[in-house]
């Protein structure tokens, strides 16, 4: 087997435990369903022992960060000890839920095993806005009732919010809350047509507003204590530019998603299939798949992104230009920026 690429080091695994959920939300990558409607869904997903398997092959490429997400993982019997198998291994662990199922005897639960940092999902600065992306009444109120109890428990965690036209011009009161309520990070996920998503290709800010929301949200976080991250927004890195901020787009590079069916992606948005850990190992799949492959080749990469300078900072969303092109190696779609080279 070849050796793994240098220039791919393995630094974030998000992993799909479960596509069932207690929400339906209108933006979900997953098309999550209800936990009453996937019964299938149980026979697919990894068994207890296949997910140990799992965290020991990924292991032997690296000790990533570990993403527990769903779906709802929390809907996951065995979650607590995926999660406490994968701190022995030496890996950080945290993980992606709605909030809402988070009481006291839960929160406890998450902290003793070993998960560092919960991230809670707020759409909106109030409950209407948040519940109609969620689409359950008291979506909100159950989820400020999750932050509650993961601050009584001493559970770090942080806001991510998922940017669209109908809660760009919140912005600002969303970090407010955020940073009210205590989070450590506000991280802004600008929507991928993908999943339940593709329904809502309208509500996606067009490229002169994305220009605008991002230059908009560094200076925000030149002027708040609290953390901003962005996802999906690569070209905040060429807005940015310093220190502060990793590479844009992350896909196959230093990042990677597994679903509920074991099958590796370079991202949860970016729908090309690279292998399934069921029947080729993690490692020969991170270090041999074309696609990963062929995202690690800058040379490859086509239209503006191919001549723009900031190509190694920013690299377009890979996801957005499949999704909106066929092509993952296509220019970035909702760029503005003209290359000066």
């Amino acid at each position: 087997m070849d050796g793994i690429p240098k220039n791919s080091s393995l630094k974030l695994v998000a992993w799909e435990l479960t596509r069932r959920c207690n929400l339906s939300c209108v933006h979900c990558r997953a098309s999550a369903v209800t936990n009453e409607s996937c019964l299938d869904f149980d026979q697919e997903e990894l068994t207890t022992d296949e997910a140990f398997l799992l965290i020991d092959e990924i292991a032997k490429v690296s000790r990533p960060i570990l993403i527990l997400t769903g779906g709802e993982p929390l809907l996951r019997q065995d979650i607590f000890k995926i999660a406490s198998y994968g701190v022995t291994k030496g890996f950080r662990v945290v993980m992606a839920t709605n909030g809402t199922l988070i009481d006291e005897e839960i929160a406890k639960q998450i902290k003793d095993s070993g998960i560092k940092r919960i991230s809670i999902s707020l759409d909106g600065a109030d409950s209407k806005t948040h519940n109609e992306f969620r689409q359950v009444t008291g979506a909100f109120e159950g989820a400020l009732n999750g932050i509650k109890w993961a601050k009584i428990s001493g559970l770090e965690f942080q806001i991510n919010t998922t940017i669209t036209r109908q809660n760009h011009t919140q912005i600002d009161d969303i970090i407010a809350l955020a940073d009210k309520l205590g989070a450590v990070v506000c991280d802004f996920f600008f929507l991928v047509p993908t999943g339940r998503a593709k329904e809502m290709e309208g509500q996606e800010l067009k490229p002169g507003e994305y220009e605008e929301v991002l230059t908009r949200l560094d200076k925000k976080s030149r002027e708040v204590p609290i953390k901003i991250k962005t996802t999906c927004a690569p070209h905040y890195s060429r807005i940015r530019h310093d220190s502060s901020t990793t590479k844009g787009c992350l896909a196959g590079t230093s990042f990677c998603f597994i679903s509920y069916q074991a099958d590796v992606f370079p991202c949860g948005y970016l729908d090309v299939n690279c292998g399934n850990i069921r029947n080729q190992a993690f490692q020969d799949i991170w270090a041999n798949s074309q696609v990963f492959n062929n995202l690690r080749d800058l040379s490859k990469y086509k239209g503006k992104c191919a001549k723009c300078e900031y190509l190694k900072v920013c690299g377009g969303c890979r996801a957005r230009a499949y999704a909106k092109t066929q092509d993952y190696l296509a220019q970035e779609p909702n760029c503005i920026y003209e290359p000066h080279r």
